[in-house]
């Protein structure tokens, strides 16, 4: 029964110990201007334990008390040098006296574990994880054995018994492993944490950077595409006058795309309108006409009127990312068909081409950031067309096969006007 009495007051010091690491970490993390005082925040965590292991101490037989106050002291020194060793030191002798009184012999132990765990203590931040998990447990042995016989040296009445031999010298290291193993590992979690968090910063802001130069891509392809055909001979100034404001809104629709994500970091309330789906898609299709005919890729479109509600520019950008897919699908060229048909509450537009088609994990990564199927594909033209439709309450579901060609099924809520007007 004692010796489980025992265990159990073993078992309550490490876990004043450990409890106090912990709390020391979580506030290091979290609080930002604690963590400006650190020595501060560590000279009060381990001060806890310390007086903790002194008030509940271990007894081991009525005239031999043992505690664990030794390794949040040592603890401390190592992981805040000197300053924070001699703060400790004053408030275990002091507590130390406050429980049991004075005693020189016990001024002497601390000082010297104080003063070797100090000098110790320059050295230990340099270490790797390794040594620094080897280097303590070393040092507590050493001063266990130092410390033992200052005691026998001094005292007439100090003995070492094998219950000493247990709890005095062979039970710390342990336990200071244990402790230093703990603090390694939280402290990588939180220098991990830290870089993830700027890793994420940097991939956004690399996305961001993807994103406009895949977007802005889109409309000077069909600038480019009716430059090429204003070069054709005895074209009609009708015919040029219309090129030439082809041209222009591809611009401003480049100029536009540039401007949103400029304000991306303060973004406006985005602008939602009753969109007709017959004409914007109509629109998007004389726009990427072009690109079709350098393909050798016929265009097909069978719309029925129907509208929904949205922002228009991010709908007629999402259906010119997934024309322009279907298109670049067929690079011996072939027939794209378009249609779109009404549905109960439902407007339903499908995309069908003759290409190479999709294998299942080409499906199932549908719309990821940086995953194309296409050799210099980002994937990002995708991506704004899932998330485009998302942001609509719709859904896109693609059946595909290699070699078989591809139907995109897009589904959006259709609007009607007459009826969100009563």
């Amino acid at each position: 029964m004692n010796f489980i009495y025992i265990n159990q007051n073993i078992l309550d010091n490490l876990f004043y110990i450990l409890v106090s690491i912990l709390i020391y970490y979580i506030f290091l993390d979290h609080g930002k201007r604690l963590s400006q005082y650190g020595k501060t925040l560590i000279t009060a965590c381990m001060s806890i334990p310390i007086i903790l292991c002194m008030k509940f101490p271990i007894y081991i037989d009525e005239y031999c008390v043992h505690d664990l106050r030794q390794i949040p002291f040592i603890i401390g020194t190592l992981y805040g040098g000197w300053p924070v060793g001699a703060a400790l030191l004053v408030i275990l002798l002091a507590g130390r006296f406050a429980f049991y009184g004075f005693n020189f012999l016990t001024v002497i132990v601390y000082i010297v574990i104080f003063i070797i765990t100090a000098l110790f203590s320059s050295k230990f931040k340099s270490f790797n994880r390794k040594n620094k998990l080897r280097s303590p447990i070393l040092l507590i042995l050493f001063l266990g054995i130092l410390t033992s016989f200052i005691s026998l040296v001094m005292s007439d009445y100090f003995r070492i018994t094998e219950a000493y031999v247990f709890y005095f010298i062979i039970l710390p290291p342990f336990i200071i492993g244990l402790a230093v193993y703990i603090m390694e590992i939280l402290k990588d979690a939180i220098l991990i944490r830290t870089q993830m968090v700027r890793l994420e910063k940097m991939e956004v802001v690399s996305q961001l950077a993807a994103s406009i130069s895949h977007e802005v891509r889109n409309p000077l392809t069909v600038v480019k595409g009716f430059v090429q055909l204003l070069k054709t001979p005895d074209l009609t100034q009708d015919v040029k006058e219309q090129y030439i404001g082809h041209v222009v809104r591809e611009l401003n629709s480049a100029e536009s795309i540039i401007s949103e994500y400029l304000a991306f970091a303060k973004p406006a309330i985005e602008k939602v309108d009753p969109i007709s789906i017959d004409r914007e898609i109509g629109y998007v299709i004389e726009m990427i006409k072009p690109l079709a005919n350098m393909n050798s890729v016929t265009i097909c479109q069978q719309l029925t009127p129907g509208t929904i509600r949205g922002n228009i520019q991010h709908f007629k950008q999402c259906f010119l990312n997934l024309i322009k897919n279907g298109i670049e699908a067929m690079p011996n060229g072939g027939e794209l068909r378009i249609a779109s048909y009404v549905t109960h509450d439902d407007l339903i537009i499908e995309i069908r081409d003759d290409g190479i088609g999709m294998n299942k994990e080409q499906i199932h990564r549908f719309g990821e950031p940086y995953y194309s199927s296409k050799e210099k594909g980002t994937g990002l033209g995708s991506m704004v067309a899932v998330k485009t439709i998302q942001t609509l309450n719709g859904t896109l579901h693609i059946n595909s096969a290699s070699g078989k060609g591809t139907t995109i099924t897009v589904t959006l809520p259709a609007y009607d006007e007459d009826t969100s007007a009563k």
